[in-house]
């Protein structure tokens, strides 16, 4: 079945974003590139296994996604007859969550004649940094950092990407969960070492690695953490408990320094100065100070989007869709979503 395409573009048109990539399932509402509304329902039964279940997660969109449109729609005080398209998340993500997504935006797409567009995940993140005003103008870097994914980008459009480094294992997000479950904290750990971090200080050396050109590499990283851990307890038990914090903050330095680094050397080598953090990561206090601290020093701008526009969230789905809808980049209905895809 091919796509529906309006016979004229709108200059301000209405989205409606729909994200279901893992385990939040949100709507939000964007008209004329403005967020109206960005609903956002967790999914806290993960905890008890230490991480997102597919099943679970797939059977949670299922019943979350209607009431999560509704109040979205609701929030933003207009009706289905509004809108002028529906975008959704397309790739990356749990297969299960994304079907539940595309099912939902195909089916309302049929039901009310109107465009359906694709969403990569990773491009949302990036331009949730166009979402409130301080806005970057392009071209820009954006150091975009997920439990799936850690990239650095060159935007210099809201569709023209180049990926200048990436991860070539592991990403940072996995790092600091994985980290926190060597160290016996509970899922979601991530947040956790940030959280403990902030009363410790970084006096354990862990391995940073050197991978040529922009890419990254947060294995190795892990492994250091692993053995340091294995080889402290044998002597000493207690060491996790008496060296939470400090542990936590050691931690937290090797991996954001990593990040940094990189960032660096890929302002030097471009010679652009307006930079972006993007990505769940990025809600990472650690990172941000750094980040932040990094510009004031080296002299380059820097744009952060606000906590609710960092993990995972349907308004940066919604904005995606409007520039897409602008450009005319319209989806069949026979698209199919991805686990994994490109998207520059």
């Amino acid at each position: 079945m091919s796509s529906i395409t309006p016979k004229i573009l709108k200059s301000n048109p209405v989205i409606l974003g729909i994200e279901s990539s893992c385990d939040e399932t949100s709507a939000s509402v964007c008209s004329g590139g403005q967020i109206l509304s960005n609903i956002i329902a967790t999914q806290s039964i993960h905890e008890q296994y230490g991480g997102v279940v597919p099943e679970l997660a797939s059977r949670a969109h299922i019943q979350n996604i209607l009431p999560v449109v509704v109040n979205a729609l609701k929030n933003a005080q207009l009706d289905l007859g509004s809108l002028d398209a529906i975008a959704y998340t397309q790739a990356p993500g749990l297969i299960g969550a994304l079907l539940v997504g595309s099912s939902f935006a195909k089916s309302l797409s049929l039901g009310l004649n109107i465009p359906l567009i694709e969403v990569h995940h990773m491009q949302a993140h990036v331009l949730a940094n166009l979402i409130e005003e301080p806005r970057p103008a392009f071209p820009f870097l954006c150091l975009t950092v997920s439990g799936g994914h850690t990239q650095i980008v060159l935007a210099k459009s809201p569709m023209d990407f180049t990926i200048l480094g990436e991860t070539l294992d592991d990403a940072a997000g996995e790092a600091f969960d994985k980290s926190a479950k060597i160290l016996g904290l509970p899922y979601p750990g991530g947040p956790l070492i940030d959280r403990y971090a902030k009363e410790g200080k970084q006096v354990f050396p862990f391995a940073q690695p050197q991978i040529p050109d922009l890419n990254f590499s947060f294995s190795g990283i892990k492994t250091s953490i692993l053995y340091f851990i294995q080889k402290q307890i044998k002597t000493d038990p207690d060491f996790i408990t008496n060296n939470l914090q400090d542990l936590c903050a050691s931690i937290q330095y090797a991996l954001v320094e990593t990040l940094m680094k990189k960032l660096v050397k890929a302002i030097r080598q471009t010679g652009i100065r307006r930079v972006c953090l993007a990505g769940g990561v990025s809600a990472n206090s650690g990172l941000r100070k750094s980040f932040i601290r990094a510009g004031e020093t080296q002299g380059f701008e820097t744009f952060i989007p606000a906590f609710t526009y960092c993990t995972d969230n349907a308004a940066m789905i919604a904005l995606t869709g409007h520039y897409k809808y602008l450009n005319g980049s319209f989806a069949s209905l026979n698209s199919s979503p991805s686990a994994r895809a490109s998207w520059t």
